[in-house]
């Protein structure tokens, strides 16, 4: 038993209503993330808070039912961003903080993730401890009875606290009085807190994906779909679009000629400006292996330099603490600013461009001229099995031709994904239509082998 994993790498996720996401394993989780944080004779309170989905309601019952079994109180702040349940966890001083969310996913899906104290997600340390605790039946024998049962009682001024916590991370002497700003909440956790963030800023705020009704969460719009908000800003003659995604972690951006602006593009913005304003810790920027060559170039033309580490925040945060960063993020959009907040935070993120916009007094479109993108396709394929690809030859073969082809020029890189049953083929190089093909072929190779239909 001790060899299951529940665990990915952003916390349990699947389908709601079939395992893992069922009510009895949110109970459990409930009851362990109850018992590994429950260390002293005190009472003890742990923070929930989810986005949109319908399956939230069911899940976020489960959850308190099995954190009060253990006689923990719990804090329930409703619909908020993930980043905006770190900072309420650290600023409530809670033992603990809880999102039910499956982010840039459909509403179908559902997720489990946790915050430790300070705001960071649990280490695998602490998430091994979780499912010993499911799976190996270590728990005590003595439940709490009585007074000793816990609690659960709502934070009515969550999002108020928040709106001021983001607001804090742009520099006080400025507002974006005369910037007209379309937001993009895909019906999600940030519907009622980006708009008002913009807003009490000084910026004429155009809102759309604020109309969440439990099941159009991340459907055909945020930052999955930021073509539909490239055409609406382009309408509008607004000066930028901001795409979140569905739990609000991660941001895309739109420049007021409808060209879309991915986390490379706002990394380097910001990167260059805080080397320039000596802000940026050791003048290295933290990213993954996903990035784009044009980001290590930009960077490295500034006088910094990049540190790669594998895909996920978790693994950008990690590198970022050990090294003692202060800048570093996805391409997908996961930013993180670690002299504001704790995780990504795809408003915080927006402000910190548009805090530049206003400084320099240049339109997005200019500042983005910082880095050139090298062309780069991704095609995902569905499968039904996670093999080591240097373990399937027709796949490997493929791998190393394409990396011959391309020598210095570009790149290939062929993961899985760790949230959902993919393999992403991504390469990177000079010519579009040739990567295309290139990325093609080696798809067909693991479709044939392991895919849904092969």
């Amino acid at each position: 038993m001790a060899s299951k994993r529940l665990f990915g790498t952003d916390g349990v996720r699947g389908v709601a209503n079939v395992y893992p996401m069922t009510v009895e394993i949110a109970t459990q989780l409930g009851r362990a993330i109850a018992y590994v944080f429950k260390k002293e004779p005190r009472r003890h309170k742990i923070v929930i808070g989810k986005d949109t989905r319908l399956s939230g309601y069911m899940l976020e019952n489960a959850m308190v039912a099995g954190i009060c079994s253990m006689g923990v109180d719990v804090m329930l702040v409703g619909p908020l961003p993930t980043p905006g349940i770190a900072f309420i966890t650290s600023s409530m001083r809670a033992d603990a903080g809880v999102v039910i969310s499956a982010s840039h996913n459909l509403y179908q899906d559902n997720g489990i993730k946790f915050f430790s104290r300070d705001g960071f997600k649990l280490p695998d340390k602490l998430e091994k401890e979780i499912e010993d605790f499911i799976f190996n039946n270590n728990e005590p024998s003595h439940r709490p009875t009585a007074s000793d049962i816990g609690k659960a009682y709502r934070i009515d001024d969550a999002i108020g606290r928040y709106v001021v916590f983001a607001k804090n991370s742009f520099p006080k002497e400025l507002t974006l009085n005369g910037l007209k700003i379309v937001v993009d909440c895909a019906n999600g956790a940030c519907y009622k807190v980006a708009p008002e963030v913009f807003y009490e800023l000084g910026a004429e705020v155009i809102s759309i994906g604020v109309g969440p009704n439990g099941e159009n969460i991340n459907q055909e719009c945020g930052s999955l779909y930021p073509e539909v908000l490239a055409k609406i800003v382009k309408e509008k003659k607004a000066d930028i679009g901001i795409a979140f995604d569905g739990d609000g972690d991660r941001v895309v951006l739109i420049d007021e000629k409808g060209n879309i602006l991915d986390g490379d593009h706002i990394m380097a913005i910001c990167a260059i400006r805080m080397i320039r304003e000596k802000r940026l810790n050791k003048n290295t920027l933290v990213t993954t292996v996903m990035s784009n060559i044009g980001l290590d170039d930009a960077i490295k033309t500034a006088g910094g330099r990049t540190v790669k580490v594998a895909v996920g925040d978790r693994c950008v945060v990690e590198e970022m603490v050990r090294g003692r960063y202060n800048l570093g993020g996805e391409q997908s959009g996961h930013i993180l600013f670690l002299d504001h907040t704790t995780t990504g935070d795809g408003i915080i993120s927006a402000l910190q461009v548009l805090s530049i916009m206003v400084k320099e007094q240049k339109k997005l479109s200019a500042l983005s001229e910082v880095m050139q993108k090298f062309p780069q396709v991704l095609v995902n394929v569905k499968v039904r099995e996670k093999r080591d690809f240097n373990k399937i030859s027709p796949v490997a073969e493929r791998i190393k031709d394409v990396e011959n082809k391309l020598e210095s020029s570009g790149r290939v890189f062929v993961r899985y994904s760790g949230t959902e049953p993919l393999a992403r083929v991504m390469v990177e190089g000079k010519d579009e239509r040739e990567i295309k093909e290139m990325a093609d072929y080696i798809a067909e190779a693991i479709e044939k082998e392991i895919g849904v239909d092969g």
